[in-house]
């Protein structure tokens, strides 16, 4: 009986701790935007800003799911990170000449097909934006089996 609760009160807090790192991972990514745009002087594109919109809620959502290990943290919070994946997903096709851009996102504003939109040696700022999405996504939906 002891092993079935000691498992309970694991998976119960293996749980919690996926909630946590997905509100740090956008945390992160929030601060990281936040820190290219303000202190490195880089304005955003127009998906960019999107993708933003999506990842900044996220992280109070997130932060405060954890804090009240909501267990409705899914309803609310996945459907916000899967249209910023779908937004960072099209950015970064785009970004790669997969899709032909007939309208130009980054045509009015600054362009993210320059040099300056990577980081660490070429890194391109959507793909991070996917990882970020993709990883709470993941996260959130072991936090959803490990709960039930």
């Amino acid at each position: 009986m002891s092993v079935i609760i000691r498992e309970t009160r694991a998976m119960g807090r293996a749980a919690w701790l996926a909630l946590l790192a997905a509100g740090l991972v956008a945390l992160t990514a929030s601060l990281g935007v936040i820190f290219i745009g303000e202190v490195m002087g880089q304005t955003p594109c127009v998906l960019c800003w999107f993708q933003r919109a999506f990842m900044f809620p996220l992280a109070i959502m997130l932060a405060i799911a954890a804090y009240r290990s909501d267990r409705g943290v899914f309803a609310y919070a996945v459907p916000l990170a899967a249209i910023g994946w779908v937004v960072a997903l099209y950015h970064l096709l785009l970004y790669q000449g997969v899709i032909p851009e007939a309208v130009q996102p980054c045509g009015a504003g600054p362009s993210c097909a320059d040099g300056a939109m990577t980081l660490s040696g070429g890194i391109p700022l959507p793909l991070l934006s996917l990882g970020a999405f993709s990883a709470i996504i993941i996260l959130i939906f072991f936090y959803r089996r490990s709960k039930s």
